[in-house]
């Protein structure tokens, strides 16, 4: 059924976007403005191809004057409570004189390609607190994509002056491998009593972790939160040592009643401190530029090769004969690179 009010909001949508000056914005975004901001971020986040030169220019401008916030990862469970934390400890950090952005990436349906983006709903008071900056982003079909726009966001971010960037993944999964690639610090938030199911899960996540933190430490939960946190606390000293010779930190918090959640960002300060002494701070962001050279090189030979019309059809064919078992998955797949490289494409 068609909508004449959602066609014209796309309609202006559109016309806002193909309007959007790089210079304009950058001027804008340097300045603070946080429409600009999010102008520019939706410029980067978009998939038309006409676009992409201004969102690339823009953020050309906006890194030389990137850099010196502090990019902290936050995971957690489902009904964790990522959000009331991020809202809770935003408060605290804007108390302080922080400016804060929160780019929270929430799960795209894999049926229907929409999302929820409910954060700003659910941190109703830092939305409106104007030394804070929410965005949410669909995940899409792949992390790899929306990583990339993220890195993205976090540079312009930066450029309007924002001292921390707030990252908040989509759950547990591969997200938390890609997120601790672009951050500095990584939060895990766990609940007490989560069940062994998930014992699979934490090990790997616990291992990237600067700090876990006990969520939901409030009322009666408060004997088996602490109980929770001596027993994480003994696993982390069965961890192999960090490089960067952080001791991760665990402790308990709670978002309802507010504790604990300024000790979060008195570890950072401390990390922060620790690493950038240790030489690691800086090495870490380095070898982070460097996957992600190779991250956006991957990406962007996948797309040259999709977006081939012949290498399309070929793709196609390859699939067929692969279904009348003709030819093996491994054999198809070097037929069509060498069909790639013919194209002088290599």
């Amino acid at each position: 059924m068609d909508n004449p009010n959602l066609d014209r909001w796309l309609q202006k949508r559109k016309a806002r976007l193909d309007g959007m000056s790089a210079e304009v914005l950058f001027d804008q975004i340097l300045n603070g403005d946080m429409q600009a901001l999010s102008a520019g971020i939706t410029l980067v986040e978009s998939k038309n191809d006409g676009h992409s030169k201004e969102a690339q220019e823009l953020i050309q401008k906006c890194l030389p004057h990137a850099g010196n916030a502090i990019r902290v990862g936050i995971t957690g469970v489902p009904g964790v409570g990522k959000s009331s934390f991020i809202e809770a400890f935003g408060k605290v950090l804007t108390d302080c004189g922080k400016k804060v952005a929160v780019l929270a990436v929430d799960p795209s349906s894999s049926i229907s390609g929409g999302s929820i983006l409910g954060d700003k709903t659910r941190m109703a008071s830092l939305v409106n607190n104007e030394n804070a900056f929410i965005r949410p982003s669909a995940a899409g079909d792949t992390l790899g994509g929306v990583a990339r726009k993220t890195r993205e966001s976090i540079i312009l971010c930066e450029a309007a002056g924002f001292d921390l960037i707030l990252i908040e993944t989509v759950g547990v999964g591969q997200s938390e491998t890609v997120v601790k690639s672009m951050v500095d610090f990584f939060l895990l938030l766990m609940l007490s009593g989560a069940g062994d199911e998930l014992q699979g899960i934490k090990k790997g996540i616990m291992e990237m972790a600067d700090a876990l933190v006990i969520t939901k430490a409030d009322g009666d939960n408060v004997r088996p939160a602490n109980r929770a946190s001596q027993e994480y606390r003994n696993a982390m000293h069965l961890f192999p040592p960090n490089e960067n010779e952080w001791i991760p930190q665990v402790f308990t918090c709670s978002a309802l009643e507010g504790t604990n959640i300024e000790r979060v960002y008195e570890v950072i300060q401390s990390f922060e401190n620790q690493v950038r002494i240790n030489g690691w701070f800086e090495k870490n962001r380095r070898e982070q530029d460097k996957k992600w050279l190779r991250e956006t090189l991957n990406e962007m030979l996948l797309q040259a090769f999709y977006n081939n019309d012949e290498l399309g059809e070929a793709f196609k064919d390859a699939q067929e004969q692969m279904a009348k078992g003709e030819v093996t998955s491994f054999q198809a797949a070097e037929k069509l690179f060498e069909l790639y490289r013919k194209h002088g494409n290599i």
